[in-house]
């Protein structure tokens, strides 16, 4: 099944010049990136992005984190591109990711893990138009 899901590269992830290599290694696996857009997230599109965790402990770093510098934020598609792009990511903490994900390989701590990506399609769908226009996403 053909399925979209959004991605993103973090602040730690851009810092270190790293996009190049995860959007290779997404196409190397079957993902295409149908949009994207790199940009610095105001303290509201951080807050509102992630308030489902706005009663948890990390909240206020999460979003301090994703609003210390740019991001790419990308549209990935392809044959079930959820669960493929979760399993290209690793595990949160990448003490705990598997060999040769991108959080194993680049994340520096659970909370600079250098990706982002939906983990269901309802989710997807949240995030995708949280940052993109329709008309973005063709």
């Amino acid at each position: 099944m053909i399925q979209r899901t959004f991605s993103i590269i973090k602040p730690d992830g851009v810092k270190r010049n790293l996009i190049g290599k995860i959007i290779a290694r997404f196409e190397q696996e079957g993902l295409r990136v149908v949009a994207a857009q790199m940009k610095r997230l105001s303290l509201h599109e951080a807050q509102g992005f992630y308030a489902v965790h706005k009663d948890r402990p990390f909240f206020g770093e999460l979003v301090e984190s994703m609003t210390s510098g740019p991001v790419l934020l990308m549209v990935l598609e392809g044959e079930n591109a959820i669960l493929k792009n979760r399993e290209i990511m690793g595990a949160t903490n990448p003490a705990q990711a598997a060999e040769n994900t991108i959080r194993k390989l680049y994340a520096l701590s659970i909370g600079e893990n250098t990706v982002h990506g939906s983990d269901a399609p309802e989710t997807a769908a949240f995030e995708i138009a949280w940052f993109f226009a329709q008309s973005q996403v063709k």
